[in-house]
């Protein structure tokens, strides 16, 4: 029987994907029971303290065991912080130090969300690539300027790592191991009971795109903000470029290590948002929000939609939009 380490960090953490990690891997081993077949994994809890308080106390999980008494297992579920990154590093430099023992001692180390934090520290994202929640996308780039951060992929799965979107979305995780270490049949079934679908593979969807404000580049920022004061027009990079007194080569240059876009990717990301907050909210058509936005020509709208959302723009309404369901 293989082994399941879940962790449960100190300081701030997400309860939900702990207890949701181990109630679909506890589902899945009852399931190989009562088909007559073994158990996959032996499921412990695993962390620094005896007992973690969630929520102000509203909740406390009690680990199994130190992560000490741990000396070798199979597979490692990280799961998601809370929004004070830099505070749970701090608390968790033993747990982090574990992990990556765990991993060159050939254990496989699955991060939820946010968890992706406690891996980068770790050295073990350098030079591949990883996912993580898309609210803390920016906040992750300029930390770990090393790792290659896929913020639209839901999961990413490279040489023993596995990484997740966020939120909600690491049951999708949860139920591709599910089916890695079990089976498909398997994941099916716990598809089915806890009501997750499977096969999901990005979460562009559900990003609200904002603008990335956490770099230092002033440059940069005024390229931002005539970018997205202009949403209405089709705007020249070359223009902007001179405009700022800068050349266009070395403009992209400091735009993409600022932003982590090109100039041309920001300025469809902040249409495609405007775009999407009409279809939210007007019964405008697809050309008449085409135009708001700058757009001439639906069908390359159309195209950059569809690849920074996932959906076609009707789609998308049809979706969103509760008067478009009536």
């Amino acid at each position: 029987m293989k082994h399941l380490t879940i962790l449960v960090p100190d300081g701030e953490n997400n309860l939900s994907s702990i207890v949701g990690a181990y109630k679909i891997f506890s589902r899945a081993n009852l399931h190989r029971k009562e088909r007559g077949k073994k158990e996959v994994f032996k499921i412990e809890l695993a962390g620094l303290s005896g007992e973690v308080d969630f929520y102000g106390g509203l909740f406390t999980a009690k680990p199994h065991k130190h992560i000490s008494r741990i000396r070798n297992t199979d597979l490692v579920i990280v799961p998601s912080l809370n929004h004070n990154y830099l505070k749970s590093l701090k608390a968790n430099r033993e747990l982090i130090d574990w992990i990556a023992l765990q991993y060159r001692q050939g254990a496989q180390i699955a991060s939820i969300c946010t968890g992706a934090y406690l891996l980068a520290e770790a050295g073990l994202l350098d030079g591949r690539s990883c996912s993580t929640h898309w609210l803390a996308a920016d906040q992750f780039r300029q930390r770990y300027p090393k790792v290659n951060l896929q913020a639209d992929r839901l999961i990413t799965d490279e040489k023993g790592i596995y990484t997740n979107g966020g939120a909600y979305s690491f049951l999708n995780l949860v139920l591709y191991l599910v089916e890695k270490y079990y089976d498909r049949e398997t994941a099916i079934f716990c598809s089915k009971v806890f009501q997750v679908e499977m096969d999901r593979e990005s979460q562009s969807t559900f990003i609200i795109f904002s603008g990335q404000r956490t770099h230092g580049d002033e440059l940069v920022k005024k390229a931002q903000a005539y970018i997205e004061k202009r949403v209405d027009e089709k705007i020249s990079i070359e223009a902007l470029a001179s405009k700022l007194a800068v050349g266009r080569r070395n403009f992209d240059r400091r735009f993409i290590k600022a932003t982590g876009n090109t100039p041309t990717e920001y300025a469809q990301r902040v249409k495609v948002e405007a775009a999407k907050r009409s279809f939210e909210t007007s019964r405008k058509t697809v050309n008449e929000i085409m135009y708001e936005v700058g757009y001439a020509d639906l069908k390359a709208f159309r195209e950059v939609f569809r690849r920074i959302t996932g959906l076609s723009p009707l789609d998308y309404r049809s979706r969103y939009n509760k008067e478009s369901l009536g």
